[in-house]
């Protein structure tokens, strides 16, 4: 797929094949084209060249019906404040063609799902922003669909609410939806996804299993050596000599294949190498 919006690239020549019953990660920082990869998905964009298919359906021909049979969880909050969570969700029911006679049980088991049974007729102006997110995704859940797309399903949220979304993330996966979830975030994408696409730029510049992508491009061990900034300076300088592969992580540098280095490297500390190594290594960027 490409997508140019004036002079800008957004995706170059994408090449994406998510399988059923996994979590698919798409990985990068923000202008990486995950966003505008989802729009066009969900046929909110239209690709400048190049064939989407999803679910059997070619976009964006027969987008409304691949849309009756996906879930979507946007990433910004689009709620109505001035409705319920039961309305909201009684009102996508029926949108998503839910039988009149199943609508008030599926809008109950996607409650429970979220764990919002309990708020059920809470206004939505009245709920806390995780709260909200887990109600998007009820609302994404309603109809059962095969296919749910996250885009950025935890952006801004606090640490222990992204743990209750990972949380429900995960038992959407154990339970057989395929899921497609564009992330910046790391860690997220390490302990959800089965696969991971590392984005740049608009193109998918590596893929494979999260351990797989650590192999291959940070090795099993990482050595961080701590110091003053001339130190560090020196060590980058020692790493660039060697043709060691280095980053700067924090107060430190960290040197990737610690295992290869054979008491060659300064001291420091050894750590196992993980997904945030592996990005940079390919990419050259760091993100939160």
């Amino acid at each position: 797929m490409r997508k140019r919006y004036g002079q800008i690239q957004a995706v170059d020549g994408l090449e994406l094949d998510v399988p059923a019953g996994v979590c698919f990660g798409l990985l990068g920082p923000n202008g990486a084209g995950k966003s505008t990869t989802m729009r066009m998905l969900t046929a909110q964009a239209l690709a400048d060249a190049g064939r989407i298919t999803v679910l059997g359906y070619e976009l964006p021909r027969q987008s409304k019906q691949a849309r009756m049979e996906m879930g979507v969880v946007p990433q910004l909050d689009n709620l109505d404040v001035e409705l319920t969570c039961r309305q909201i969700l009684t009102v996508f029911a029926r949108l998503y063609r839910v039988a009149r006679g199943d609508r008030a049980a599926a809008v109950e088991r996607a409650l429970r799902l979220v764990n919002l049974h309990g708020r059920a007729d809470t206004i939505v102006r009245d709920l806390s922003g995780g709260m909200r997110r887990r109600l998007l995704v009820a609302r994404g859940l309603i109809h059962e669909p095969r296919l749910v797309l996250l885009d950025e399903p935890t952006v801004g949220l606090d640490p222990q609410v992204r743990q209750e979304l990972w949380s429900l993330i995960d038992g959407l996966r154990s339970r057989g939806v395929t899921l497609l979830m564009s992330t910046h975030y790391i860690e997220e994408a390490e302990r959800l996804a089965d696969t991971v696409a590392v984005m740049s730029a608009g193109r998918i510049i590596a893929q494979g299993t999260p351990a797989d992508l650590v192999r291959a491009h940070a090795g099993e061990q990482v050595l961080e050596v701590y110091g003053r900034p001339d130190r560090l300076a020196e060590v980058s300088d020692l790493a660039l000599r060697n043709g060691w592969s280095s980053r700067r992580s924090g107060p430190a540098v960290a040197i990737m294949r610690a295992e290869m280095l054979d008491g060659q490297g300064p001291e420091g500390v050894r750590r196992p190498a993980n997904l945030e190594d592996a990005f940079v290594a390919l990419t050259g960027e760091e993100i939160e």
